[in-house]
C-alpha cells in the first residue's frame, strides 16, 4: 500500500511476505519501494527474521546498511517488547 504523509510518500509492506533474512530480501523490497516511487518504506515486524534483533548475527546491520546505501529511509512497525526484553545488546 502506498500514501502521503505529511507530503512524504510511504510504501507499506504487508504483514504476509518473505521474511527479512538477508541484505538480498532488502534489494527485493527496496525494487518494490522505487517502484511506487516511495521514500520511506514501512516494515511489518512480522516481516522480520527473528536474528534481525539479535544484533551479534549482523543480520539487522547487513539490511539496514542496504536501505542507507539506496538512501531509503524505513520504518519498522510493530511491537518490539519481547525482542527488546530477551535481549541486553537491544536495550
Amino acid at each position: 500500500m502506498t500514501y502521503e504523509l505529511h507530503g512524504v510518500r510511504v510504501f507499506e509492506c504487508s504483514a504476509e511476505g518473505t521474511e527479512l533474512r538477508s541484505d538480498r530480501d532488502a534489494v527485493d523490497l527496496i525494487g518494490t519501494a522505487w517502484e511506487h516511487q516511495a521514500n520511506v518504506l514501512l516494515i511489518p515486524i512480522e516481516r522480520l527474521a527473528e536474528d534481525f534483533f539479535r544484533l551479534r548475527t549482523g543480520v539487522a546491520g547487513a539490511i539496514i546498511q542496504k536501505f542507507v546505501n539506496y538512501r531509503l529511509r524505513v520504518a519498522i512497525a510493530g511491537d518490539i517488547s519481547r525482542d527488546v526484553n530477551e535481549s541486553p545488546r537491544v536495550q
